[in-house]
């Protein structure tokens, strides 16, 4: 029974040393590895910077009343169109006490001179008729009651404006009704009616009643990294997608490309305009996100492999060509070449490969 064990301990003992020894001359061998195997074909290469920003108005006017006072009507809400000098909101004058007694007094003093005026001028009218005055005294007594007339109706307007903010001569066109500037649609209306407004001054720059702009006349206003600025230059066409607009894309022209940088989560970006072509189909709202692609280089109609094929040693740009499509193992041949530009996923051959040549690419994974 003893032998028995000892034979089978012997065998099991042999069994782990020739394992052993068979693993490790497996692990030694070379391990064949299989490569993707991609063809060099005619592609268009272009680079590109992207921007990130927003649709905007190129016009966009704030309105402010004239005077100061609260609103008493709404003629115009968010969202529809004016056209330039039409009324918008129409303000209440809250006169001052001392500027309306004021303007009273003016009016009270007025109808006196004006009545005593009157009186003088028709006695001068009489004398006038019998011959007993000159006709320069007439006229001296007619012009001062024209003049005293005058100033009456002048100091009734003055009151109507201190206490209503027009006169009845100019109520068209008065400082109480607020105005477009310019034709196009209203993005905002902060004010209520109830709302107190005052005018721009010098310590104030007024109350916006609302907010205009012309929506056929759309810009891009984005940010460029530094690293790509000296790329870019006004007049290069770019390409807008709107992210609240899917599957449709805008031609656009850099027009403005600000000589100041300005500093962005540690980058220095620089802001960038483009004039967007919105076709009328489509409705662009103000403040829509959007990202603008800038072709800095385009290379049409050239070689192109995918850029993980190609190897960079030292100053050698090369890759390896398949040598037969029908052998069993795959065998390469090591190829210079020349490249030119690149998008990040193909890359340009300038020389060492033509159209249909394949080339070697990232292993396969088993």
């Amino acid at each position: 029974m003893k032998k028995f064990f000892r034979i089978f301990l012997f065998v099991v003992l042999g069994l782990v040393v020739l394992g052993t020894f068979w693993a490790l001359w497996r692990k030694s061998r070379p391990v064949e590895v299989t490569y993707e195997i991609v063809e060099a074909r005619v592609d268009t290469i272009q680079n590109a910077s992207v921007a990130t920003g927003k649709i905007s108005p190129r016009d966009e006017i704030m309105i402010k009343p004239q005077i100061q006072g609260i609103i008493s009507e709404l003629r115009k809400e968010a969202g529809e169109s004016v056209q330039v000098g039409e009324v918008i909101a129409v303000v209440k004058v809250i006169p001052d006490m001392n500027q309306l007694n004021a303007a009273e007094s003016r009016v009270r003093m007025a109808e006196i001179a004006m009545e005593t005026t009157r009186a003088v001028y028709e006695r001068q009218k009489e004398l006038f008729a019998e011959n007993v005055i000159s006709r320069e005294e007439m006229e001296t007594s007619d012009g001062e009651y024209r003049r005293a007339v005058e100033e009456l109706q002048n100091s009734r307007d003055n009151l109507d404006i201190v206490r209503d903010g027009a006169s009845k001569s100019t109520s068209d066109i008065a400082n109480t009704q607020v105005r477009s500037t310019i034709t196009g649609m209203i993005l905002d209306v902060p004010v209520k009616v109830g709302t107190s407004v005052i005018n721009a001054n010098t310590f104030n720059e007024g109350t916006t009643i609302a907010t205009v702009a012309d929506m056929n006349d759309l810009i891009f206003i984005g940010n460029v990294d530094e690293t790509e600025i000296g790329r870019v230059h006004t007049g290069m066409p770019v390409k807008l997608t709107v992210g609240a607009v899917e599957d449709r894309s805008f031609d656009a022209n850099l027009e403005y490309i600000s000589p100041l940088g300005v500093e962005e989560n540690g980058a220095i970006v620089f802001e960038i305009k483009a004039a967007a072509r919105i076709p009328d189909d489509v409705t662009i709202r103000a403040g829509y996100s959007a990202n603008a692609e800038i072709v800095l280089a385009r290379e049409e109609g050239v070689v192109a492999i995918p850029e993980n094929a190609v190897n960079f040693s030292n100053d050698s740009t090369f890759v390896y060509v398949l040598d037969s499509a029908e052998a069993k193992k795959q065998t390469f041949t090591r190829h210079d070449i020349r490249t030119g530009l690149s998008d990040g996923m193909m890359i340009e051959v300038v020389e060492g490969l033509v159209e249909g040549q394949k080339v070697r690419g990232n292993p396969k994974v088993k």
